[in-house]
């Protein structure tokens, strides 16, 4: 049974920075990514990558702060997330999958297959 397992959340200061990482337990998939659920909100893409290219995928409210990148030898995901404020408070999920995703269809949660349990990450301004 595949699985993914986040770690690096927690609660930080706004303009503060966290690393979330996600080990994937079998297979290094087409697609990558974390998403986000704030509390009362809906679920969105914050960033994805197409680990064949190494394309990679941002939401514009945290282009220029996150960076997504993948460890493929260790089936790794990571979430480098600097300059944090209150509005990126989230349980985020880490999430693959074997579709090719590009830059209109990332964000859709039906292009991945599996999914993590989430990390909470909790910004105080």
């Amino acid at each position: 049974q595949v699985q993914l397992v986040e770690s690096g959340g927690g609660s930080v200061q706004a303009g503060g920075s966290l690393r979330l990482s996600c080990v994937v337990s079998e297979y290094t998939y087409r697609s990558m990514g974390w998403f986000r659920r704030a509390p009362g909100k809906e679920r969105e893409g914050v960033a994805a990558i197409y680990t064949t290219s190494g394309s990679t995928y941002y939401a514009d409210s945290v282009k220029g702060r996150f960076t997504i990148s993948q460890d493929s030898a260790k089936n790794t995901l990571h979430l480098q997330m600097n300059n944090l404020n209150a509005e990126d408070t989230a349980m985020y999920y880490c999430a693959a999958g074997p579709n090719v995703v590009h830059g209109g269809t990332w964000y859709y949660a039906v292009y991945y297959s599996y999914w993590g349990q989430g990390t909470q990450v909790t910004v105080s301004s």
